[in-house]
């Protein structure tokens, strides 16, 4: 019926966003719900920031409706001043307001920078709660591949890939990179995004504070894999941390460059793997992108080419030079600018008229005379031109 059909559109309205509240009550905003204490500093900083924009917005915002109220039409009590063009109370307020909230925000973004440095090594494990003289930092290696994470810790002898397991209450150093995109590596509840570069280091230095599994991610999209580049980050009691390092040595084979070369091959929505070992300096050899046999690292590239240009190459064995070095398959090609005519070869652009004898000798103006060979030269100023043959 004609009569009952707003009813209807009002009550599918309702129960649809009945069920759109009910289906965001589910989400977890991991951002505004910390477990590390880097996170949690972050998370600050972010409700800080909005509610020193609050403090221009709010105000605006209320001021608005009711100057809309008061200066509405039917108000016989609304003043009508047509000459008002200044007000210093006025120009105060509109400047000096936006202005401290502005030096406020700097004032905080600036100390934040430094405090919450990646880089930087944590000086404090929880609010009140330094970072104990004795404290070791537990070191994790991550590779970011196409399209999964590879962990490995370095001082434990394991590895895993998509699974990142962290004692609470423990400094942690991540030393990152990646193989051949650039991604971002995020655990949202720990800390903030660090690029993962090829050929580069990043650092981050973290920690959890409190047990309990959530994701991590890229957040740098990186091609067809990317929606599936997660792992799981379980934050650990000490004691259930040194159990599942336990089960990791006992069930998990060991990880060579044989191994990693075949895991670096692009493969999308990887399960959960373990390695009880892993092969020493492996990562450095991601690192400098030599985990190929017989390719030389970046680093000892560098070494070479910073030797040869100080004049002496001693100490450095049979490193092959930077640009000089020959490919690992076929032989160096030549560059273009130094083979001989004979390699490069000839086009219509560069070959001489095969007209006998060339047509610019008779016709200098002639469209054919392509070589410039018998143009006229030009004469001096007032010298009488010849009469052409």
């Amino acid at each position: 019926m004609p009569g009952r059909e707003p009813t209807i559109r009002g009550v599918t309205r309702a129960v649809s966003a009945a069920g759109a509240l009910a289906l965001l009550g589910g989400c977890n905003m991991v951002v505004m719900n910390p477990t590390g204490d880097i996170a949690l500093q972050q998370r600050n900083l972010i409700l800080v920031a909005v509610g020193l924009m609050l403090i221009i917005i709010v105000p605006v915002m209320a001021m608005t409706v009711v100057f809309a109220w008061r200066y509405r039409r039917g108000n016989p009590n609304k003043i009508y001043d047509p000459d008002f063009d200044h007000s210093t109370t006025l120009e105060l307020v509109i400047w000096s307001c936006p202005l401290l909230i502005i030096i406020a925000l700097s004032a905080v973004t600036w100390t934040s920078t430094h405090l919450l440095d990646p880089f930087r090594p944590l000086e404090r494990i929880g609010p009140g709660r330094p970072v104990p003289a004795n404290a070791k930092p537990l070191k994790v290696q991550v590779v970011g591949l196409d399209w999964k994470w590879l962990f490995i810790y370095p001082e434990l002898g394991i590895a895993t890939v998509n699974e990142l397991a962290l004692p609470v209450d423990v400094p942690v150093h991540f030393s990152i990179t990646s193989t051949s995109q650039f991604s971002t590596f995020y655990a949202p509840t720990m800390a903030g995004m660090i690029y993962a570069m090829p050929g580069m280091q990043s650092q981050l230095n973290a920690v959890l504070n409190k047990p309990g599994d959530s994701w991590g991610y890229s957040g740098n999209y990186t091609g067809r894999g990317h929606s599936d580049m997660r792992f799981q980050l379980h934050g650990m009691a000490p004691a259930d941390f040194d159990r599942w390092v336990a089960r990791v040595r006992k069930g998990g084979g060991a990880l060579t460059a044989a191994d990693y070369l075949r895991l670096e091959q692009p493969s999308e929505k990887v399960p959960v793997i373990r390695y009880a070992a892993v092969q020493p300096q492996l990562f450095d050899r991601v690192l400098n992108r030599c985990v190929e046999p017989g390719k030389p690292c970046m680093s000892d590239v560098m070494a070479h080419d910073r030797m040869r240009a100080a004049g002496g190459l001693h100490g450095l064995g049979n490193m092959p030079a930077g640009r000089d070095s020959a490919p690992l398959n076929g032989q160096k090609p030549t560059p273009a600018l130094e083979k001989s005519p004979g390699e490069k070869g000839s086009g219509p652009n560069v070959t001489k008229p095969a007209t006998s004898p060339p047509p610019g000798q008779k016709k200098p103006g002639d469209q054919r005379n392509r070589n410039l060979s018998s143009l006229v030269a030009p004469l001096a100023p007032g010298a009488a031109r010849a009469e052409a043959a």
